[in-house]
């Protein structure tokens, strides 16, 4: 086989493996990316925010004292919510956060106890994992959380959502989730503006509710486009 003949086959692999990618990208960045909505702060906004949390139960989500789950059958998180610790276990890796101070967290690898520069890595790792999974599961609880602006959004059909922005250190807006809820106020899905998405205003969907033992209300599973978010045996208890 000849230098050339080579170049060709291997470009032709890359265009065939490549191509129905970037032409998928390109539908979904036309039909789906849109610009930020602009919305109303105050009163109104809260409102809404307090519809959300009364249509959720929010009160049986505080006094829920223990949470377990697993995101997309990769990372399983045991939440002590009471005590604000939780471990997190995937691979041959587990580490016990303690989310008061995360230097006093314990890292393991099959089981043993590490230390030093490997135990750091991995609560590092988890900390990411237990922060971006868990948001997954209880985002709309946090809507009142330290950081955080609420905005009435009227929709295209006229009704109001909620815009909820992430502010960063520097109180610029970092992320952005548009709730839209049903008429109780429950929520049905969100569009999302997030830095690590490359596509403004996607749609990820939060219908697939679970009333759990301690009556808190989480998702059990989100669709965005094609993909699946599954969040496991989700359980609550008091």
């Amino acid at each position: 086989m000849t230098y050339k003949k080579s170049i060709k086959i291997i470009l032709g692999l890359v265009i065939f493996f490549t191509l129905p990618s970037l032409l998928f990208f390109g539908f979904v960045y036309f039909k789906y990316n849109e610009d930020i909505p602009s919305g109303i702060q105050g009163d109104q906004a809260d409102d809404l925010a307090y519809k959300m949390l009364d249509a959720l139960n929010y009160e049986a989500y505080q006094n829920t004292n223990y949470i377990e789950f697993t995101f997309k059958k990769r990372h399983h998180f045991k939440w002590e919510k009471n005590k604000n610790t939780c471990l997190v276990y995937w691979k041959d890796y587990k580490v016990n956060l303690d989310l008061n101070d995360i230097t006093q967290s314990k890292a393991y690898v099959h089981n043993f106890k590490v230390e030093g520069d490997k135990a750091k890595i991995l609560i590092d790792e988890a900390t990411t994992y237990f922060k971006n999974d868990s948001f997954w599961l209880i985002a709309p609880y946090k809507v009142f959380d330290e950081g955080i602006e609420r905005r009435l959004v009227t929709l295209k059909n006229g009704n109001q959502g909620l815009l909820v922005n992430y502010a960063t250190k520097d109180s610029s807006p970092e992320d952005s989730y548009l709730w839209i809820l049903d008429s109780t106020g429950k929520p049905i899905k969100f569009k999302m503006w997030a830095s690590t998405l490359p596509i403004d205003g996607l749609e990820a969907s939060w219908d697939d509710w679970t009333i759990t033992e301690s009556g808190a209300n989480l998702p059990t599973f989100h669709s965005i486009l094609v993909l699946g978010l599954d969040m496991g045996m989700v359980k609550g208890t008091n």
